[in-house]
């Protein structure tokens, strides 16, 4: 069925596509639609632990999917172990200038460079605080939530940012993601540099020996990192007593893509980044050794690839593209094989 459905999505613009599909998932929160799609989607039961938490299984949601936490109800009924909502800036932005979302339909792929648009922390709290007590905990999903900087905070002030996201999301979320390896916010990924990550993962560890209520953090990192780069970063986070590593964004290699619209600047997903996302988890596996979870992100397009990511060493795994050129059946599909 996805595939006519698909076909008639991809008619649109990726971002009015992306709009549409979220608002249906919204609908799907309500009953009786939502045990419908419980129903639908169920699939084989397979724990794991990680962090502290239990997942009903390792297979969640990206982040940039749902933004400001508007369909979680009707996502959590697809089948997912986790969720994670965001990337939730302090205040309210509207990203970069459309088109900023493109279809590399000959490579399974898509760019872009949305630039962190969202309503802003209040509202997203506002929003958690209405439906996740409720519906979204019985269907016994993991919540996470991103957290970004605002595009205008000078980049000597971000831990600012961040500390205030922790501070309003730590008693609603099951763990917070620090977004630091987005490609579309100017100067962002700088914030992975040994130097500067040492000063926000230091405000943000100490932040958190103050709270009666510890909430894991994990750090995303980007696939462009050098080896050097990646060991440094890997060591600040080991160092600052992290409890995760979300291994990888997107990319801003162009490598082997044959789409008219390889040369759109942005973060590139999908299908061409596999073989980058497999290669950094290795690498991150290694220095890990163990002592942290891992999350494999970025060109998981078929249960074979969501296999071969964890069989690599991931403790979770998370969908995004994969989603939008195979279905939601996708998630079910991983965990029956």
């Amino acid at each position: 069925m996805y595939p006519f459905f698909r076909s008639l999505l991809f008619r649109l613009d990726p971002e009015t596509a992306h709009q549409l599909t979220l608002q249906l998932m919204r609908i799907g929160g309500v009953e009786p639609i939502r045990s419908i799609l419980r129903t639908m989607y169920s699939a084989p039961s397979k724990p794991v632990t990680a962090f502290g938490l239990t997942f009903k299984n390792p297979v969640g949601l990206a982040a940039g999917y749902d933004k400001n936490a508007v369909a979680i109800n009707g996502l959590s009924a697809l089948g997912f172990g986790h969720l994670e909502v965001g990337t939730v800036t302090p205040k309210p932005q509207t990203g970069n200038p459309r088109p900023r979302v493109f279809r590399l339909l000959e490579d399974e792929a898509i760019i872009n460079r949305m630039g962190f648009p969202g309503k802003g922390a209040d509202l997203v709290v506002s929003r958690l605080k209405r439906l996740k007590v409720q519906t979204f905990k019985h269907a016994n999903v993991v919540l996470g939530i991103n957290l970004g900087k605002n595009k205008d905070t000078p980049l000597e002030e971000a831990a600012n940012d961040y500390l205030a996201l922790m501070r309003q999301f730590m008693f609603l979320a099951d763990y917070l993601t620090i977004n630091i390896s987005s490609p579309n916010t100017v100067g962002l990924r700088r914030l992975q540099g040994r130097e500067l990550l040492e000063n926000l993962l230091g405000q943000i560890s100490a932040e958190r020996a103050a709270w009666k209520l510890k909430r894991p953090i994990l750090v995303k990192l980007a696939p462009d990192l050098s080896n050097e780069e990646l060991d440094d970063a890997i060591g600040v986070i080991l160092d600052k007593h992290m409890d995760g590593i979300i291994a990888t964004n997107t990319t801003l290699a162009r490598e082997r893509l044959r789409s008219k619209y390889q040369q759109e600047s942005g973060g590139l997903s999908g299908r061409p980044l596999r073989s980058r996302s497999e290669t950094v988890l290795r690498q991150v596996v290694k220095r890990v050794n163990g002592r942290l979870t891992i999350v494999s992100v970025g060109g998981i397009m078929s249960p074979e690839d969501a296999k071969r990511r964890l069989d690599l060493g991931a403790t979770l795994i998370q969908l995004y593209t994969g989603l939008i050129y195979q279905g939601p059946g996708l998630v079910k599909k991983i965990l029956e094989q």
